[in-house]
């Protein structure tokens, strides 16, 4: 399962290994340190209930998410916005992560939006700011590949260490 919008379920019936294989490698690296912290990382079962600014209620859940208010829940839906989200592009889901998603999570002010992608080896990371009108807005702060791989960092979390190689580790390109 990859999102729900509008109640509306897309199913991700035959996603790649690969992309499980980021979000797993993510989650599996990022848990540990935050042990001792009132934030949790979340792989791609737990899901986020928001009303846009017109009151349309959208759901959707992130491939990986860093949430630090997990009391603000009802079974396993959120209801305040993560810190963090790590989209890992899928064909079938690129156009949507790229636009109505990041969207969503720029009108929620989500801090910080990874958009992974497997088949080009590379991370967008995007931060929150806000412009002139001071209205949210994402600024991408960096393309991390294998030329620049040892700059990959959480921008937002900077005592969270994950190396461009741990995120990527088990990641066969075909």
């Amino acid at each position: 399962m990859e999102s729900i919008t509008n109640t509306v379920l897309t199913d991700m019936a035959g996603a790649f290994i690969e992309h499980s294989a980021m979000i797993t490698n993510f989650v599996a690296v990022v848990y540990s340190q935050l042990i001792n912290s009132v934030c949790r990382v979340f792989p791609d079962n737990v899901q986020y209930k928001w009303y846009t600014k017109d009151g349309e209620e959208k759901i959707v859940i992130p491939d990986a998410s860093i949430n630090c208010r997990i009391h603000s829940r009802k079974g396993n839906s959120f209801f305040d916005a993560p810190r963090f989200v790590m989209e890992v592009l899928s064909p079938s889901t690129e156009k949507y992560d790229r636009g109505e998603k990041m969207e969503l999570y720029r009108q929620q002010e989500v801090d910080e939006y990874w958009i992974a992608d497997w088949r080009k080896r590379q991370v967008e990371i995007y931060t929150l700011d806000y412009d002139e009108k001071q209205e949210p807005r994402y600024y991408l702060w960096k393309t991390i590949t294998e030329e620049n791989k040892e700059e990959l960092r959480l921008v937002r979390f900077p005592n969270i260490k994950i190396t461009f190689d741990e995120l990527f580790a088990k990641v066969d390109l075909e």
